[in-house]
C-alpha cells in the first residue's frame, strides 16, 4: 500500500509540475486568449484539468501520433465503453480526477453530526446525504482520435457571418444582467459613455453599451459588462483593488461565451499575461494566472448554462446521449443547445488535501 501511495503521489507531482509549465508558457495576451478558447470547448472540466489535456494532446499532435493539434470530445475509459467505443491503450492523457466520499446526518445544520459512510453503507432512516471532494488521484481521459469503435454523431458549429450575433444571445445575457439587479441601457454612441464600448455603473446599477457597433461587438460587450457585474461588484474588495485583473477576467468571459457560440474572437484584446498576474501584490503570478482561469471558467459556465442558445458542445461526447436534457417542441438537426444548468465542477482540492472534517459540504 505504501507503494502504491508513493506512486500515486509521484504521478501528481508531475501533473502539478506540468500545471505550472503550462501556466508559465501563457506570456501574451494572444496565448491567454488561445487558452481561453480551449477552455470554452471543454468546459466541464476544471482549468487545470483543460490545461493538463491541451499539453498533452498539443505533444502527440507533435510527435505525429494524432492528426488535429486539438481535441475534439474527450472522455474516461468507461464512459467511451457505454457509448461502444474503445479507448486506445498508452494514449490516454493523465488528468487529476476528484475521489468524493459520502457523508450522513439526520441534523444538517450541525457541522459536527456528519459522519463518513464506508462503501456500500447506506444511511440510517432519516438521514440526509451528501458527496464531497475529499482527495485527488491520477486518472486518465482519451480523446475520440485515439479510440475505435461505434460512429458518434457529429456535432455541427453554429454559422455566423462576420459582425453577426447569435440569436437570442443579446437577449439571454440582457435577461442575466437584470436578474442581479441591473438596468441595461443602449447608448448611441461612444461619447455618451466616456470614449468606451460599455460600462458598469455599480452606483446606478446600470450597465451601458453603445449601439454605434456592429450586433457581435454590442454582444461582446454585454458579455463583458455581465463579468464584470458577476465578478467585480461593490463586495467584491479585492479584485477591485487589482483592476488589470478585473479587466482580464471580464474580457476572458466574453471571450468564452463568444467562442462556445462559435464567434470569431481574434479581435478579443487580453492585456500582457506577464505583466497583469505580477502587479497582484504578494502573490505568486503563477497562481494569480490559476485562479483567474479557474473563476473565468466557472463563471463563463455559469452563464451559458443559463442561455437559451444554441452552442458548442463542452468537450464532453456523453453529453450528446445521455446528458442532454428532453425538450418540447419539435426537433432541430443544428448544434446542440445549452443544458438548462450547466454542471457544477467542484475545485480539486489543493495538492496536500486537508483532512475532511465531518461538516456539511457541496452537494455534488
Amino acid at each position: 500500500m505504501a507503494m502504491r501511495n508513493e506512486t500515486r503521489e509521484a504521478k501528481l507531482d508531475a501533473l502539478e509540475e506540468r500545471i505550472v509549465r503550462s501556466v508559465e508558457e501563457l506570456v501574451s495576451g494572444e496565448d491567454w486568449r488561445r487558452a481561453m478558447e480551449f477552455a470554452a470547448r471543454f468546459r466541464s472540466r476544471s482549468f487545470n484539468n483543460t490545461l493538463l489535456i491541451w499539453a498533452q494532446h498539443l505533444d502527440a499532435y507533435e510527435q505525429g501520433r494524432v492528426s488535429a493539434p486539438t481535441p475534439t470530445w474527450v472522455a474516461g475509459f468507461q464512459d467511451w465503453k457505454k457509448m461502444g467505443r474503445w479507448a486506445e491503450a498508452g494514449g490516454g492523457y493523465e488528468i487529476r480526477a476528484p475521489v468524493r466520499v459520502r457523508f450522513a446526518t439526520a441534523m444538517p445544520k450541525d457541522p459536527a453530526s456528519w459522519r463518513r459512510l464506508t462503501k456500500g453503507e447506506k444511511p440510517r432512516p432519516g438521514e440526509v446525504v451528501q458527496r464531497r471532494i475529499v482527495s485527488v488521484v491520477p486518472a486518465h481521459v482519451w480523446d475520440v482520435s485515439r479510440t475505435h469503435g461505434a460512429e458518434l454523431p457529429e456535432l455541427p458549429s453554429p454559422k455566423l457571418l462576420e459582425g453577426e450575433a447569435p440569436a437570442g444571445l443579446w437577449e439571454g445575457l440582457a435577461a442575466q444582467v437584470e436578474s442581479l439587479g441591473y438596468e441595461v441601457l443602449r447608448m448611441p454612441d461612444a461619447d455618451a459613455i466616456r470614449g468606451a464600448n460599455g460600462m458598469t455603473d455599480y452606483d446606478t446599477r446600470q450597465v451601458l453599451v453603445r449601439t454605434d457597433m456592429d450586433p457581435a461587438a454590442q454582444v461582446k460587450t454585454l458579455a463583458h459588462e455581465l463579468g464584470h457585474v458577476r465578478m467585480h461588484g461593490p463586495n467584491q474588495q479585492e479584485a477591485r483593488r487589482h483592476r488589470g485583473t478585473g479587466e482580464v477576467e471580464a474580457e476572458s468571459v466574453a471571450l468564452m461565451i463568444a467562442a462556445a457560440h462559435g464567434m470569431d474572437t481574434s479581435d478579443y484584446t487580453v492585456p500582457y499575461v506577464a505583466g497583469w498576474a505580477a502587479n497582484v501584490d504578494g502573490k505568486d503570478p503563477v497562481q494569480v494566472i490559476r485562479d483567474t482561469g479557474e473563476k473565468v471558467r466557472r463563471t463563463a459556465t455559469e452563464v451559458l448554462g443559463q442561455l437559451d442558445t444554441i452552442q458548442l458542445g463542452n468537450g464532453n461526447p456523453t453529453s450528446l446521449r445521455i446528458d442532454t436534457p428532453e425538450r418540447s417542441g419539435p426537433a432541430h438537426s443544428g448544434p446542440e443547445r445549452a443544458p438548462e444548468r450547466a454542471p457544477r465542477v467542484e475545485p480539486l482540492p489543493e495538492r496536500e488535501p486537508r483532512r475532511v472534517q465531518a461538516a456539511p459540504g457541496p452537494v455534488l
